[in-house]
């Protein structure tokens, strides 16, 4: 997680520095004429479609069935001892769907053809309901001999699982068919960060394969991971002066880093291998546009 982070904030970093170096350019000198820059701000509303790797990290993550760990007195020949036991059950939730509504906030800016902006992404979180308010979990008590002499059984507490995302992309667009036009082509690219997070079915205990006597309990709380992202999009828009309606369509490439769920990490194969996931979506969407006066426009229009 540390490299990804680390690379996405040099590129960040050196990205803002280019820009900025531009940005303060003199308008005397001929580059660009500040005073054209437009500010603009959206909202916008899409179906994404999740990669089949995507949908099957999702449910082998978020409905990770566990165990708990007792420590508990228990027979034996001389009387009894202090042992650990080891509490599983079943339960049935719904799985989760290969599609979901993503929401949008773009805060940008245009000069002439080139378009920048900032896409602040999230999503409802997704919800599979509790099949009840409790589940019975057993252990097996085992004689000297190995043999089952006692089966004990538990409650333990079952909640809501959950999931949902966010994030924000720095996007970079071109008008192909002009800065003015009713109707324009937009394609765009981009690149940032996402945050994915889940919510478990119950307070399970996650095992140190290397010592079985030590544990670590899920929380009833939710468990993030981070993802670097690049993002690729095609807008149609129709433009009337400052208010423009577009439908876009494209593809958000993510790679999620490792999950980790207290001190253990948890992945779609092996509960603690160290392994990042496919969360790519494939997505199409419409979106509305309000684009504010240039300071040139302002002072046209004053002058009307």
């Amino acid at each position: 997680m540390k490299t990804k982070i680390t690379s996405f904030l040099t590129f960040a970093v050196a990205s803002l520095l280019a820009l900025s170096s531009t940005a303060f350019a003199d308008a005397e000198n001929g580059f660009y004429e500040s005073d054209h820059v437009r500010g603009f701000i959206s909202i916008g509303g899409d179906y994404r479609g999740m990669r089949s790797a995507f949908q099957d990290y999702v449910n082998s993550v978020a409905f990770r069935n566990g165990v708990h760990m007792e420590e508990e007195t228990v027979p034996n020949d001389s009387g009894s001892v202090n042992d650990t036991l080891m509490y599983a059950g079943t339960f049935k939730y719904s799985k989760f769907n290969d599609y979901y509504l993503g929401l949008h906030v773009n805060v940008g800016a245009q000069y002439k053809q080139f378009l920048t902006w900032f896409d602040f992404n999230f999503m409802p979180p997704q919800v599979s309901e509790r099949p009840s308010k409790t589940y019975s979990a057993s252990a097996a008590v085992e004689g000297s001999d190995g043999t089952v002499t006692e089966v004990r059984t538990k409650k333990y507490p079952l909640y809501d699982v959950e999931w949902y995302s966010y994030g924000v992309d720095w996007m970079f667009g071109w008008k192909l068919f002009g800065e003015n036009t009713i109707i324009n082509l937009i394609p765009a690219v981009g690149f940032g960060m996402n945050l994915i997070n889940f919510h478990f079915a119950s307070n399970f205990d996650l095992v140190y394969m290397e010592d079985p006597s030590k544990w670590d309990t899920m929380r009833d709380r939710d468990y993030s991971t981070l993802a670097t992202t690049f993002n690729s999009e095609l807008e149609l828009r129709l433009e009337f002066s400052r208010f423009a309606i577009g439908a876009y369509g494209g593809y958000r490439f993510i790679r999620y880093n490792e999950l980790k769920v207290e001190s253990r990490t948890m992945s779609n194969s092996i509960p603690y291998q160290n392994t990042d996931a496919n969360g790519d979506t494939w997505f199409a969407g419409v979106r509305l546009t309000w684009i504010f006066l240039s300071d040139w426009q302002k002072k046209q229009r004053d002058r009307l």
